[in-house]
């Protein structure tokens, strides 16, 4: 996963970086079938070449971009996780635990669903 280390020494919030880390790692562990990437700055996790996951990360908060269709899918259990969402992206705030299991709930369906897609992008 050294694709990620240069994104993550840039964070200066070492609370910031562990929790980022975390996140990558175990995602790169449960889905080793799963490419880790650098787009438009931000990591990424691709399944043969269509995307399947993304992150950012703000002041407060990462941000998990699954794709709309995924948010909408799942709406119902990210706002039981105790996170925000719009139409493309879900908050987690740096101070609420990571829900792993809903985590991967939604690369298991980008997987499932996009398993024909020959975009990067449904």
């Amino acid at each position: 996963m050294n694709v990620f280390s240069e994104f993550l020494a840039g964070l200066e919030n070492p609370e910031h970086r562990a929790r980022m880390e975390e996140v990558l790692t175990w995602i790169h562990k449960q889905f080793p079938q799963l490419e880790p990437v650098i787009k438009w700055n931000q990591p990424m996790f691709a399944d043969h070449g269509t995307f399947i996951i993304g992150f950012s990360v703000a002041k407060k908060h990462i941000a998990v971009a699954p794709e709309s269709v995924t948010v909408e899918r799942f709406a119902d259990d990210i706002g039981q996780a105790g996170y925000e969402h719009t139409k493309e992206l879900i908050r987690m705030k740096w101070n609420q635990p990571v829900d792993f299991s809903l985590l991967e709930k939604m690369i298991e369906f980008n997987i499932l669903d996009k398993a024909d897609c020959t975009t990067f992008w449904r």
